[in-house]
């Protein structure tokens, strides 16, 4: 049992580090969304195609895709604190240099940097939460850092729309260059490992349990325990489908699309990306908090994906929308589509408790590899539908990225299958 000051003491350790490393996420969130609402200052800036505007904000994807990983190998050896702070100097270097670029090059680097700093945060957020808060509530804890992350998206989409009309694109992204740095700062002085650091015991040892088994062995043995795992896979899937296509719309082609297709001003048309991410936010918060409590994974997880993918089906096909229809629609996307986040949980909860990051990381490459091959691979077909066309933009140039966006969240649907149900604990 913990005297008062310990209890005291676990409490304080475990909201420090909830925060700041959640608040590093929340910048990662800003940045994934935030093109979406300066599509159209970014093409003027550097005189861009669509297929070259997907491929710039498509950039902090493929470095954030291929960092999952070395981020799961990183938290699980050196800590996410570490990573963390490097990280965050990183991100808040690349953001400035956004912010300052003149060329599309320039800017391609600065959005490069910028996914590669903030690739750390989720991951390490989520190794964090194994260790500080007791394996049954894991989801809701990541529930409950999907809220706050979403904060940056939403953030990303109707706020930075508005203060747009005040100060230019390039000195949000300055300003948030240096907020990144001072929580890099934070995070070297006030985040904790885990309770041991501070001579606490682990939380599974308060419950009378024995503590997880520390890996033996190097690094590369415990990632192959992993990537061997058959059950690890199928979540990658998952994520590529569901979480691939609400990145690359929300954070891309969202407010193009309702301005071409809908006739939206920019503004209107944050809002309903503004919406859609509320709902993601509520939606993960309260998925994760529902699984915990009946014990289950995968029919809340189907439940979820069947609707997000219905919800494609009005967009492919350019259905007529009132402003109450079309907020609606966004909204419950947004809901629907944290299904997505219980793969976490179940890679987590099918492989050693001790390589939780690398279990976590292996399966959230789905996401970002979805959302890097969507967001280019949209704007090109819409410039191939468009091209030689003097006409504007309309539902006939966006069909074609709209029906692979359908497409992609069937596959991530029908992924599910192949989830291994864990009942919400480790094997063991």
């Amino acid at each position: 049992m913990l005297n008062t000051h310990q209890s005291a003491q676990l409490a304080r350790l475990r909201w420090t580090a909830f925060i700041i490393v959640g608040l590093a996420y929340v910048l990662s969130f800003f940045h994934r969304f935030a093109p979406a609402a300066i599509a159209p200052d970014l093409q003027q800036a550097f005189d861009t195609s669509a297929a070259a505007l997907g491929g710039l904000a498509a950039t902090y994807f493929y470095v954030y895709t291929v960092m999952q990983i070395p981020t799961g190998i990183l938290a699980d050896t050196l800590g996410p604190r570490r990573v963390v702070a490097i990280g965050g100097i990183i991100a808040g270097l690349g953001s400035i240099l956004f912010g300052l670029a003149d060329t599309l090059a320039m800017a391609a680097v600065g959005r490069l940097l910028v996914g590669l700093g903030v690739s750390v945060a989720f991951i390490c957020m989520l190794k964090l939460n194994a260790v500080w808060f007791h394996d049954r509530h894991f989801a809701t804890a990541t529930g409950a850092t999907i809220l706050l992350g979403n904060l940056g998206s939403v953030l990303a989409a109707a706020p930075l729309a508005w203060a747009l009309g005040f100060v230019s694109w390039r000195t949000v992204f300055v300003v948030v260059g240096v907020i990144s740095l001072l929580l890099a700062l934070l995070a070297w002085w006030y985040v904790r490992n885990h309770p041991g650091e501070a001579g606490l015991p682990t939380l599974r040892e308060l419950d009378g349990k024995a503590a997880h088994r520390a890996h033996e062995g190097h690094w590369y043995d415990g990632l192959l325990v992993v990537m061997k795992n058959r059950a690890t896979w199928p979540g990658l899937f998952v994520n590529m489908g569901i979480a691939g296509t609400l990145f690359a719309f929300g954070g891309l082609w969202a407010v193009p699309f309702l301005r071409d297709v809908y006739g939206m001003e920019r503004a209107i048309a944050a809002d309903h990306t503004t919406l859609l991410l509320a709902g993601f936010a509520i939606g993960a918060f309260f998925i994760g908090t529902l699984s915990d409590r009946i014990g289950r994974r995968k029919p809340v997880m189907f439940a979820g994906a069947v609707l997000y993918a219905l919800c494609w089906l009005p967009l492919l096909f350019g259905m007529p929308m009132g402003g109450v229809a079309s907020h609606t629609l966004f909204f419950v996307m947004g809901l629907a589509a944290p299904s997505f986040t219980l793969s976490w949980a179940c890679a987590k909860e099918v492989n050693p408790p001790a390589l939780s990051g690398m279990a976590t990381s292996v399966v959230n490459v789905g996401a970002f590899l979805g959302t890097a091959i969507l967001q280019p691979l949209v704007g090109w077909a819409i410039d191939r539908a468009h091209a030689g066309s003097i006409a504007p933009l309309g539902l006939a140039d966006y069909q074609a990225g709209m029906g692979l966006m359908f497409g992609f969240a069937v596959i991530g649907l029908l992924a599910i299958f192949f989830v291994r149900e864990t009942y919400c604990r480790y094997a063991d």
